[in-house]
């Protein structure tokens, strides 16, 4: 299957200025995906998307093909993933090179352990799936089964059900996606303008410690993690 990687760094960015190339245990943010994308025996070509001139000069640096500039258009704090998987597979397009899939990796989930990504092309591969996706198990507590919505100012269980799961043992496994692989078929992103489709499949990230960087706190807590790790 020929798989393109993208790895998708725009320069603006509010909550965490510059956070694409702040330094993070003494690398570049991008690095570490990076080089997780470049570990890869499964993705056929990787590339970093994005509009910063700073940004491409260190993707450069850290051996990352950029064979284009992305548009100002694309790259808008409310611009949507989807365009901006769809706008380098028109690249590609351009130049008759098409990809069975795509496999998105966002920079602001650093840490994947070795072979994570590979893993996941084997699964998507291996199964029915119009994509795949990266999960974590939600801690029991969180369990939409024992989550509450308001409504009309009193308090529903969020599935719907009238009775409450009274036993943790008894509550079906539920999972978040955490942001650190995103596998979709080229004819799904597409045909169906879509990510996901309706089949999805996933991969349980049980790895290292997660951190999605969307605010200073969490580059903290990143940075504990490097911490640890080393």
């Amino acid at each position: 299957m020929r798989i393109l990687g993208i790895i998708p760094a725009r320069g603006g960015s509010k909550g965490i200025p510059g956070k694409n190339i702040k330094k993070l245990g003494g690398e570049p943010l991008i690095k570490y995906t990076i080089d997780s994308a470049l570990k890869s025996n499964l993705i056929t070509r990787c590339v970093l998307s994005s509009d910063s001139d700073e940004i491409i000069r260190k993707g450069e640096i850290l051996g990352i093909e950029i064979p284009f500039i992305r548009p100002a258009e694309f790259s808008e704090d409310d611009t949507p993933s989807l365009d901006v998987v769809k706008h380098a597979l028109s690249y590609y397009t351009k130049f008759n090179e098409h990809f069975e899939a795509v496999c998105l990796l966002q920079p602001t989930t650093p840490f994947r352990t070795y072979g994570l990504i590979d893993k996941a092309i084997r699964e998507f591969e291996s199964g029915e799936y119009d994509s795949l996706i990266s999960v974590r198990e939600v801690p029991h507590e969180f369990n939409p089964h024992w989550v509450f919505e308001e409504k009309k100012g009193k308090l529903q269980i969020a599935t719907g059900e009238k009775n409450i799961i009274t036993r943790r043992q008894d509550l079906p496994k539920s999972y978040y996606r955490d942001g650190a692989i995103y596998l979709t078929r080229t004819e799904v992103i597409l045909k169906e303008n879509s990510l996901y489709g309706e089949r999805i499949g996933f991969i349980e990230n049980m790895g290292q410690e997660h951190v999605n960087l969307d605010t200073q706190a969490d580059w903290e807590r990143a940075e504990k993690i490097i911490r640890k790790l080393k």
